[in-house]
């Protein structure tokens, strides 16, 4: 099963909110098979964003970690279907324009879930749903994870 990561995951385990969703975003990140991670490619832009803006981090710092995150798992840029497609989303179903582009892309990627707290959590759209790691209960969909996306 392959798995597409939201910045607010990546964020968290960098640091960012409180001691619960790093905790949580850590294991997360640590647990989840390389091979079945997909990054989109706005997610580490959004990521190097939050770590100069919101903590500061100096760039070159902050351009380490996202490095660091690209060397880890696999990065896929967005294409212009992706965008059609983001554009489509956005509109249809009101999610901002970026949200979108991520979901979008994680779709056309053929991911099966997008790790993310910002979009509502069971959200399907094109065969990738949309599971909040930090929701209690857990999605099945995290749950399968844990058992190497069996179902």
């Amino acid at each position: 099963m392959l798995v597409a990561i939201d910045t607010n995951v990546l964020a968290y385990a960098e640091g960012a909110g409180d001691e619960v969703r790093r905790a949580t975003a850590t294991a997360l990140m640590a647990r989840l098979p390389e091979s079945a991670v997909i990054l989109p490619v706005q997610v580490l832009g959004e990521l190097y964003r939050v770590l100069v803006g919101k903590l500061r981090r100096p760039s070159a710092q902050a351009q380490e970690a996202v490095l660091q995150w690209s060397d880890t798992f696999t990065v896929r840029d967005a294409t212009w279907s992706a965008l059609q497609s983001a554009l489509d989303l956005s509109r249809v179903h009101g999610l901002s324009i970026w949200d979108s582009l991520i979901l979008s892309a994680a779709a056309e990627q053929r991911c099966r879930v997008l790790l993310s707290e910002d979009l509502q959590d069971g959200f399907t759209w094109r065969g990738t749903t949309v599971v909040d790691p930090f929701k209690r209960p857990a999605h099945p969909l995290l749950d399968a994870l844990d058992e190497g996306g069996k179902r």
